[in-house]
């Protein structure tokens, strides 16, 4: 099975950063999609930021020009630069890997992270 561990998670002042990392590992043929998602209080799960592995990256409009994500695709690694961190950016940020378990496989598994808490101060 595959398994996705983040960390860099913690409390922060408005306007400071924090980098999130995520690590995957376990016995897979590839890794399509990787990215990150989170858990604001009381709402769903929504789309913070999407790297695939051709190195398109997709954000979504309310961290768009403050959060960067970055990966690496030998080692199974996917980054979460956030900026100018906003006081509405406080949740539970989980990694997304999308992944082919084996050659021929029709059809993507989607793993998550065990979620790390980002808080931030006003």
């Amino acid at each position: 099975q595959v398994q996705l561990v983040e960390s860099g998670g913690g409390l922060v002042q408005a306007g400071g950063s924090l980098r999130l990392s995520c690590a995957a590992s376990g016995s897979f043929s590839s890794i399509d999609d990787m990215g990150w998602f989170r858990t604001r209080p009381g709402q769903s799960r929504e789309l913070v930021a999407d790297k695939f592995s051709a190195g398109t990256s997709i954000y979504a409009d309310s961290v768009r020009g403050r959060f960067t994500i970055s990966r690496d695709n030998a080692r199974k690694m996917v980054w979460l630069q956030m900026d100018n961190l906003k006081p509405e950016d406080t949740a539970v940020y989980y990694c997304k890997a999308d992944v082919t378990l084996r050659p021929g496989q029709q059809s993507l598994r989607r793993y998550w992270g065990q979620g790390t808490q980002v808080t931030v101060s006003s």
